[in-house]
């Protein structure tokens, strides 16, 4: 190993030997491309370790001073052609380690070295020339002066290095040196973040050919010196200090949960798991044990977890992997408990409720703010964004303004979000699924009325979930007197855990405590669990078998039969069978399969087919009906408005003053079989949307 190099010849000469051991050919593509295309020469850190171990620490702890030796020896480099690399940058790349954001400690010798940080791109300013070195030229005798200006602010000359008076200048444009700059700053990964905590961010700033690559909500790793700047208050210095970065290379990471560090240990552990035949049985245990029942809705939050396959197809369009899925339900029936358990364990989640959450929170905002120079609009990356490749849980979104979920459209079926506010246009990429808990329209569930009548969202948002259960809270002695027991001993698990946690000398021994609380012990320790779903994702993308296609294409066929008749509903559109391929991958995901099999399609049709008659059937019918989902108004309600309507058309050719209210209410009862209350109700709904009015009271006619 060579010695570490003493004077800066010696350093110059150390870089031109290591530039043609390992990167003569990249220079050779620099000097052909610069500076049009290419202006830097990325250096691995690995390979300047490997060459000379002391060097490349010397690096990552005087940084500014090395990395002048290192373009120097880029200059001195001998080039085939007659190019000079006057300006080109080195930048180092890949560290050995990075630093977690909220680890930043001036104790921890980070200030002025060079570090490497992982994060979510929150905010960034557009590209913004920065003067390097300002030409002044005097204005009586037209002398220049250079001077160079750094970032604590604009330098002017003193006098002129000719007249020697103290002005006037004018600042040469043509003459001065500009660099392009930009600012952005990096909040840590939802998935490295535990429940409650607040994500930190730090700003860094970019100069030259890194500008202008990433917007908001990109993961990137960012290489970069660090470095703190006096805050001040007015004009007044304070003792605390800013942190921020000088970046030197950005790369923008587009792995699934680049924080998840899986061991192989874990590997080995994970890989066991998967071949137990409960492995589905051990995963549903696992999702929230405090909660009573739900299997199917858990099995489903765990296929929603590992998620289908996004397909990329050969003409460039994208299918969708992710699943949405809505609980709508009683209050008390636990879905914010089993929304909160799923982020818990989801290896990148976002939460949001829907009281405290805006569009411009759920997908970007455009904000004017001081981050930067001086007042410009940045975009700021909302929750949907920030759970890119992951998860957003969003409980109560019945109780957002609907102009709020409307911002969601876009988000749950292209995955991207298209913005278009004071000025700046930009689609920012929301690749995540969504799950979604609501209360029913009057706070308790009614099974005898139409899910579009109960719940107080648009069917366009509707539609875009790939499940949507039911939770309802019916009475029932058996069932009412294993839930209390279940809760009881919950608590009463909990009450142990924490005596015995708080009070050494309680009377309860270990085995005691373990007794009780392995009721609500998960099955799959929720760490693992994470592990387990992050390596499914990074590494199974199962293809359909012959048998599992087959056992789907049946159960959709066999379901739209059931519409083939005259007049009969539309009972499953082609949207249910895109969310059927997604569900069966999600399966085969579950037990690190590369293949979906016949048992993946069986099990997901049987969910399928659970939700579709939970909420896709019409109760007066007591038929399957896709338009109760997609468009909130079954074939029947269609139908009956419709002929209601030409009652009235009638009923108003044969009274001059319309059609009496009484007389339709009357004719709606004998010829179409509507109870009073019924044609009321139909009659109202005619009025609001404007096909009916009253020419006078008690009077109808259609407009």
């Amino acid at each position: 190993m060579a010695q570490a190099p003493q004077d800066s010849r010696d350093l110059t000469d150390r870089f031109i030997q290591f530039y043609r051991k390992y990167y003569s050919d990249e220079i050779g593509t620099l000097a052909q491309q610069y500076p049009n295309e290419k202006r830097s020469l990325y250096v691995d850190y690995d390979d300047l370790y490997a060459f000379d171990t002391e060097l490349a620490e010397d690096y990552r702890k005087k940084p500014d001073q090395i990395r002048e030796y290192a373009e120097e020896a880029l200059r001195l480099y001998d080039l085939p052609v007659d190019i000079k690399l006057g300006r080109a940058h080195v930048r180092l790349m890949n560290l050995p380690e990075t630093v977690d954001i909220r680890g930043i400690r001036v104790h921890d010798d980070h200030i002025g070295r060079m570090i490497a940080v992982q994060g979510i791109v929150r905010k960034a300013t557009d590209v913004r020339p920065k003067i390097t070195e300002a030409a002044f030229e005097c204005q009586r005798c037209g002398t220049m002066t250079y001077i160079p200006q750094a970032d604590s602010g604009f330098q002017e000359p003193h006098e002129c290095q000719g007249c020697e008076r103290q002005g006037p200048f004018h600042v040469d444009f043509d003459q001065s040196e500009f660099v392009d700059a930009q600012k952005v700053r990096v909040q840590e990964s939802p998935e490295g973040l535990r429940g409650g905590e607040t994500p930190q961010s730090i700003d860094i700033d970019l100069e030259d050919d890194v500008t202008g690559r990433v917007t908001a909500g990109d993961h990137v790793m960012v290489t970069g010196v660090l470095h703190i700047e006096q805050q001040t208050s007015g004009n007044e210095k304070t003792p605390i200090f800013d942190l921020y970065m000088d970046g030197v290379s950005v790369e923008i990471e587009d792995e699934e949960f680049e924080d998840m560090d899986i061991t192989d240990e874990d590997v080995a552990k994970i890989v066991d798991l998967s071949n137990d035949p409960d492995i589905y049985e051990q995963m549903v245990a696992s999702v929230a044990p405090s909660i009573y029942g739900y299997d199917q809705e858990k099995l489903a939050m765990i296929l929603q977890l590992f998620s289908g396959v996004t397909k990329h197809l050969p003409d460039g369009s994208r299918i969708r992997g992710d699943l949405h899925m809505l609980l709508i339900g009683d209050p008390g029936t636990g879905k914010s408990a089993m929304l909160q358990y799923i982020r818990n364990i989801a290896p990148r989640s976002v939460y949001t409720s829907g009281k405290g959450s805006s569009s411009a929170g759920l997908t970007a905002a455009a904000v004017r703010d001081d981050f930067g120079d001086g007042q410009q609009w940045t975009l700021e990356a909302g929750a949907l964004v920030l759970a890119d490749k992951g998860i957003a849980a969003v409980d109560e979104l019945d109780k957002m303004r609907s102009e709020d979920r409307s911002a969601m459209h876009e988000a749950l079926e292209q995955q991207s979000i298209s913005v278009s506010k004071a000025g700046i246009n930009a689609t920012l990429k929301s690749r995540c699924s969504l799950l979604g808990a609501a209360n029913p329209k009057y706070g308790r569930f009614d099974q005898y009325e139409p899910i579009g009548e109960q719940i107080d969202l648009e069917p366009a948002l509707i539609s875009r979930f790939d499940l949507i259960f039911t939770v309802t809270d019916n009475p029932d002695p058996e069932t009412d007197a294993e839930l209390a027991d279940h809760i009881i001993n919950t608590n009463y698990a909990g009450e142990l855990h924490t005596q015995k946690s708080k009070i050494p000398s309680s009377e309860f021994t270990d085995g005691e405590v373990e007794d009780a609380t392995e009721e609500v012990t998960p099955a799959i320790d929720a760490e693992l669990l994470r592990k387990y779903i992050a390596y499914a994702k990074r590494n199974c993308y199962p293809t359909m078998t012959e048998e599992a296609k087959e056992v789907i294409r049946d159960f959709y066929v066999n379901f739209r039969a059931k519409g083939a008749a005259d007049d009969a509903p539309v009972p499953v559109t082609a949207r249910k069978l895109e969310a059927l391929v997604r569900l069966s991958e999600a399966s085969a995901r579950l037990r690190l399969s590369d293949k979906v099999e016949h048992q993946d399609a069986v099990r997901v049709t049987d969910i399928v087919e659970s939700c579709l008659r939970d909420i896709g059937m019409d109760p007066e019918t007591g038929e399957f009906d896709a338009d109760i989902v997609e468009t909130g108004t079954s074939k029947n309600q269609r139908d009956r408005i419709k002929d209601l309507k030409h009652l009235i058309e009638e009923l108003e050719d044969e009274y001059e003053e319309g059609a009496p209210v009484e007389e339709v209410i009357k004719r709606a009862g004998s010829d179409l079989g509507l109870d009073e209350t019924k044609a009321e109700d139909e009659i109202e709904n005619l009025r609001r949307k404007g096909e009916v009015y009253e020419p006078r009271q008690n009077y109808l006619r259609t407009t």
